[in-house]
């Protein structure tokens, strides 16, 4: 890719988003050698403006961003990073140099179903899930339609506490059958997505 560097005296506009979260974390300036230096180290590197030189995120504070894709805008003169941070990404020790907090609950679920495919694949002793694997699709299946009950039961009650519970033990289990069916919960919100058209 050839970028366009003329147009800020040799330098681009750099935006770093989580490549996880989707959340923007900063925005840094680049010239061709801290491009270069990026690509090359996998680590966000840019050109200071304040310390006139190279200054890769995290060498000091050990905050590093770790690229995941880079890609140029239609002009080829701003680029978009995605990365993985260490850590804090502002110098203030706020998450993002915007003052938002860089999370999303709910990509906890691809976490959650991470953690419960290794216990598939490893099967430790005592875990309660590698108990539910080792019962088998039907069991795990019934063990849905149970949980399924409870909340219909709580949710016609008015604790609030009990239904939310029901409800987590619900999602908990779709995931182990999810995963005992080699699926993924992305796989089901492809399906509600494709049915909002």
């Amino acid at each position: 890719m050839t970028l366009d560097f003329s147009k800020l005296n040799g330098l681009i506009p750099a935006i770093i988003q989580d490549s996880k979260t989707n959340k923007v974390l900063m925005l840094g300036f680049m010239n061709q050698e801290a491009y270069d230096k990026t690509v090359r180290e996998k680590q966000v590197t840019f050109f200071s403006r304040t310390k006139n030189r190279l200054w890769t995120k995290g060498e000091e504070s050990g905050n590093f961003l770790d690229v995941v894709e880079i890609t140029a805008d239609c002009d080829l003169d701003t680029l978009l990073i995605k990365a993985n941070p260490r850590g804090p990404v502002c110098h203030t020790g706020a998450d993002t140099c915007f003052n938002e907090n860089n999370s999303d609950a709910i990509l906890f679920l691809r976490y959650l179903q991470d953690l419960i495919i290794s216990r598939k694949a490893e099967m430790p002793e005592g875990s309660y899930t590698t108990k539910l694997f080792q019962k088998g699709i039907n069991k795990i299946a019934q063990k849905v339609g149970e949980e399924a009950v409870e909340l219909v039961i709580e949710a016609k009650d008015q604790n609030d506490d009990l239904f939310l519970n029901e409800a987590a033990d619900l999602i908990f289990h779709l995931l182990v059958l999810l995963t005992a069916k080699n699926y993924r919960i992305d796989d089901v919100v492809k399906v509600l997505q494709s049915r909002h058209k």
